[in-house]
């Protein structure tokens, strides 16, 4: 297909990649209005937040890890094993295979959201950015307190030309992880753009 029209990856981008935004967007708020649906352990997440939002830069890195742990636990060792796999391979660079793996993790386990990111993280190193924008919209819809998949959607923005819509993401982002490697940068590098320059 690229043959006969070269420019259909481009067309293609801009027609479905603006919905596709739109939709992750409202699946965001849906998701926050939403109640949440019963995890591991909600009361820790919910206490791991609280404090992240108001951590100082080393306390935050604790927290952080923590919240990483709590949220790839898919309460099987199977999927557990296929989410590993997944990301072993993303590691090294295989986006075929992480792409494989973390398949069929999504196809076994629907509602585990960090497999959907990871997933995500595949499409988007292989460049399939529609895949990994959809991904990232039931990664949110599932866990809409995930800073890593949100952080990825506002780099997918700003990289697609989006800004208002990018620093929106990054907004979010560090309302709830202040001390993120790259919020305050990414914000301070769009603020311009969204209300302009100042004299």
């Amino acid at each position: 297909m690229s043959i006969l029209h070269p420019n259909l990856k481009r067309i293609v981008t801009a027609i479905v990649l603006p919905l596709l935004f739109c939709a992750v967007f409202a699946a965001m708020a849906a998701a926050q209005e939403a109640p949440v649906p019963p995890q591991a352990d909600p009361t820790d997440e919910s206490a791991l937040l609280s404090a992240l939002a108001d951590a100082d830069p080393q306390e935050a890195i604790k927290l952080d890890r923590q919240l990483q742990a709590l949220w790839r636990k898919s309460g099987s060792a199977s999927m557990d094993l296929l989410f590993k796999r997944g990301r072993d391979a993303l590691e090294t660079g295989d986006t075929r295979k992480a792409i494989e793996h973390l398949t069929a993790l999504t196809d076994h386990a629907p509602g585990f959201a960090e497999g959907w990111h990871a997933r995500a993280s595949a499409f988007f190193k292989a460049e399939k950015f529609g895949p990994a924008l959809a991904d990232l919209e039931r990664a949110l819809a599932l866990n809409p307190n995930n800073y890593n998949a949100i952080y990825g959607l506002a780099a997918m923005l700003e990289t697609f030309g989006n800004k208002r819509m990018a620093f929106d993401a990054y907004s979010r982002l560090q309302a709830i992880h202040p001390n993120h490697d790259e919020v305050a940068t990414a914000l301070e590098r769009l603020k311009p753009h969204v209300e302009g320059s100042s004299l």
